[in-house]
């Protein structure tokens, strides 16, 4: 007697695949939301910090308004003057730490208005330069990398400057790019 519809090797096999699936898509999905909360955190942490910043500016430029002088400092930040061209008007500024790479600047106008000129946050330190990549430097590069040998440039590496045109192509007959002997001084280095 023969049965008919589905074996029960055959649900097993489709229910524990479907557990599967669905564990995995568990797993990419809790791995993404925890690199979102850490990220969440890192932003929320600098927003904090430029909120204490922009407090700590508006605390000095109060108290130098207060004061009505020019002080060399105040609550301990520096402040410099300076001359400000586009707006024509003498200027003082100071910095407030936000962290290790960014700080809060205020400019204003030392001309009793305190106009503030510039009131925002920015980097510090200086940029490096990231060249621990090996790419690939492009044609005509003295390291002896060729991503094609031979195909544009010819295929013998001698450097004799015989010409010898025996396919007729114009070139010096080594079978490379035909309009070398014209245009050479496009690949010479």
């Amino acid at each position: 007697m023969s049965k008919g519809g589905i074996g029960v090797g055959s649900a097993s096999i489709v229910l524990v695949f479907a557990v599967l699936c669905l564990t995995i898509f568990a797993i990419i999905s809790l791995t993404g939301a925890l690199s979102d909360r850490a990220l969440v955190e890192v932003e929320a942490d600098l927003i904090k910090r430029y909120y204490d910043a922009d407090t700590l500016a508006e605390t000095i430029l109060a108290g130098i308004i207060t004061d009505g002088g020019l002080p060399d400092s105040v609550m301990g930040v520096e402040i410099t003057y300076g001359w400000d061209y586009d707006q024509d008007v003498d200027t003082l500024s100071f910095t407030c730490p936000i962290s290790d790479k960014k700080e809060f600047l205020a400019v204003v106008a030392a001309d009793g208005s305190y106009d503030v000129l510039t009131w925002r946050m920015r980097d510090v330190g200086e940029w490096e330069f990231d060249d621990s990549l090996d790419l690939w430097p492009g044609f005509g590069d003295d390291d002896g990398f060729d991503l094609f040998p031979g195909f544009f440039f010819g295929g013998d590496d001698d450097d004799d400057d015989d010409d010898d045109d025996d396919d007729g192509d114009g070139g010096d007959g080594d079978g490379g790019f035909p309009f070398d002997d014209d245009f050479g001084f496009l690949f010479d280095e």
